[in-house]
């Protein structure tokens, strides 16, 4: 059976292991902090819960999916034969992490980047072996979100994105391919749904609720600004701004001062409790 590492126990990577473990594969999940684990690893064991609960799952399916989890947060443990990453969306963390990766596990080894910005190509430039890293971008939640972007660099191997492909639809995801440039296909078309809601929000056409009702009448399941706070501020605004760098400065993916003064208060949304709206109260 494969073995799977989830490198980073944040929403995004927890959500992934629990797809993985879903799916019956022994996989590993992988955080610097502690905490992060301990967070982690509650929120998968609530969202097993709650599926029994809703009927999606027998309680003997979520135990054993249950067992199949480990957790660690030494790296050098990290070694699998599918490792996928969900860090942060800096190009230095994701090269530094596959070269680490690259040096502690054999040549069989596929290696996944779950970023939603920056190029598969640049991050692999400093592998040895870049055919080996592919991009598989999940959507959050990811255990409930059906789509996934699988995306192939210049040096990806073709066998290598097809295995890739293969495991995200054992997943029971809709998996298509995608070319290899800035924010790939949605979140290249999605960007404009947080970046035009927050420059209405900066001209004081509308207050965020009222912004988020109106979008959410016309058919969206989420605001812009509920939706931010599941993501995670933080994370949104260094993709945009990941995006804003790899189009050259194009004034249509620049960065909001709004989103920036969130970061900087530390209001991530759900993750701690404040956003652009609170929680936990």
């Amino acid at each position: 059976m494969m073995k799977v590492a989830v490198v980073g126990s944040g929403v995004m990577g927890s959500g992934i292991a629990l797809c993985s473990i879903q799916a019956g594969y022994p996989t590993v999940l992988f955080d610097v902090n502690e905490a992060a684990i301990a967070r982690g690893l509650k929120y998968i064991k609530e969202q097993l819960e709650i599926a029994v609960i809703k009927g999606k799952s027998s309680r003997e399916n979520a135990d054993k999916s249950l067992e199949l989890l480990s957790t660690t947060p030494d790296r050098s443990n990290l070694v699998a034969n599918f490792i996928i990453e969900a860090v942060l969306e800096q190009l230095p963390i994701k090269k530094e992490l596959f070269q680490f990766l690259e040096s502690i596990n054999s040549p069989d080894t596929i290696f996944a980047t779950n970023t939603s910005s920056i190029p598969i190509t640049q991050i692999g430039a400093s592998l040895k072996h870049p055919e080996r890293l592919v991009g598989v971008h999940f959507f959050n939640p990811a255990h409930i979100m059906k789509l996934v972007e699988v995306i192939k660099g210049v040096a990806t191997d073709p066998k290598i994105a097809e295995k890739a492909l293969q495991w995200s639809q054992s997943l029971g995801k809709t998996t298509v391919y995608a070319a290899d440039s800035p924010g790939f296909i949605v979140n290249r078309v999605a960007r404009h749904y947080y970046v035009e809601s927050l420059k209405a929000l900066e001209e004081n056409l509308a207050p965020l609720e009222q912004i988020d009702r109106l979008l959410e009448s016309s058919g969206f399941k989420m605001g812009p600004f509920k939706l931010m706070d599941l993501i995670g501020v933080d994370t949104n605004f260094s993709v945009t701004s990941s995006m804003y760098q790899q189009f050259h400065q194009d004034p249509k993916f620049r960065p909001n001062r709004i989103q920036q003064q969130k970061v900087d208060a530390g209001h991530h949304g759900r993750k701690t409790e404040q956003g652009f709206y609170k929680y936990g109260e």
